[in-house]
């Protein structure tokens, strides 16, 4: 296991399509993870947004291939977690979107994390927000975010 990434799984029952479609719409992204946005889903395009509180994240698409995978860079440019010294393109976010059955099997990699603290802010975050991510593809509601 590499030391400057996260690495998480989730199995969600709703077909990659659907899935990868909260990566790929912004009201469908803003709904799962964020409270404002601006997002350009095409390689190259930039994008900006309010995670929570005053912590924003921005970066650029590096790779689309839907409904299979996304890459994104990935930092902080305001708010405490900007303190973790994950600045905008020193990271990357992978998705991989892999058919099994009904459903999919979603893995995310966050590469080039420059500490452990960060690796365990970023796995805290993503966890929180993939646990929200898979409650709306499957067609539920999680309610509001109470990290926002």
């Amino acid at each position: 296991m590499p030391t400057d990434a996260v690495i998480l799984e989730r199995h969600i029952a709703a077909r990659p399509r659907t899935v990868f479609s909260f990566f790929s719409e912004p009201d469908k992204w803003l709904a799962w993870m964020g409270k404002d946005g601006e997002f350009t889903f095409e390689p190259g395009g930039p994008y900006r947004t309010t995670v929570r509180g005053d912590n924003v994240a921005e970066g650029r698409f590096t790779e689309i291939d839907a409904p299979k995978r996304l890459a994104f860079t990935w930092g902080w440019t305001e708010g405490d977690m900007a303190d973790m010294a994950v600045t905008p393109g020193t990271s990357t976010v992978e998705i991989t979107l892999d058919g099994v059955g009904e459903g999919t099997l979603l893995r995310l990699t966050h590469r080039g994390l420059p500490s452990p603290e960060a690796c365990a802010a970023q796995a805290e975050a993503w966890t929180h927000y993939l646990r929200r991510l898979v409650v709306w593809a499957e067609g539920g509601d999680p309610g509001p975010d109470d990290w926002t």
